[in-house]
């Protein structure tokens, strides 16, 4: 009797450690399979926006820029906030007095489409109208001036020329330690991060709107 038990057992043993042997494997291929299946996805949090984006953009023709919009807003806030696409300023009004995310995306996409349509009047490059996003539609006019292209030389050189306008509200909090010390006013490298978000946002799970990419960004 304890012999037959102990076979049993050893069956029962081996089985068992098959069928987790199986699981494993079964779960590996899937994983390598599923493009949409990414560990610990930096863009989780802003991806959950892209159908508010899409449909937003929608309503200016402008729905192929959803990842663009889908990597401002990653640059702006990772998703995090009630004023994720941080559109408040670009409103007129203070920092973060929005705080409903679809209020945020409905003001920040008016923003971009602002800047876009500004631009392509303007003849810029792609590159300065993520810069404008963030340091407004004047930018763009500084840009035109001086060739059409955007370079972080010349949005140290704009954001030099407000700070100068303005010295006592663009002081980067007092600290020459900042990067973009004394570059105070905007981001002058916004538009390479903006750009390298998009980049990173194509390698991981493509944004979706109802299971469905958009694609043609620029």
């Amino acid at each position: 009797m304890k012999k037959r038990r102990r076979k049993k057992f050893k069956t029962f043993f081996v089985l068992f450690m098959l069928f987790c042997a199986l699981a494993m494997f079964q779960n590996y291929f899937q994983q390598q399979s599923n493009p949409h299946i990414v560990k610990n996805d930096p863009f989780a949090d802003v991806k959950k926006y892209s159908p508010l984006i899409h449909d937003e953009l929608a309503k200016y023709q402008l729905e192929s820029h959803t990842d663009v919009l889908v990597a401002l807003m990653q640059q702006e806030s990772r998703g995090k906030g009630g004023d994720p696409m941080q559109s408040s300023e670009s409103a007129g009004w203070a920092r973060n007095t929005i705080t409903d995310p679809k209020q945020s995306i409905q003001v920040g996409v008016k923003h971009f489409q602002r800047v876009l349509t500004y631009g392509n009047q303007k003849k810029v490059d792609f590159p300065t109208i993520l810069q404008a996003y963030n340091m407004g539609s004047g930018y763009i006019s500084f840009v035109a001036q001086h060739g059409g292209k955007h370079s972080e030389e010349l949005a140290k050189e704009f954001s030099l020329l407000r700070v100068k306008e303005k010295p006592d509200l663009y002081t980067c909090g007092g600290n020459k330690n900042n990067f973009r010390y004394p570059y105070c006013y905007g981001d002058f490298t916004y538009s390479t991060k903006v750009t390298k978000n998009i980049q990173l946002l194509v390698e991981s799970v493509p944004v979706t709107n109802s299971e469905k990419t958009t694609e043609g960004s620029f």
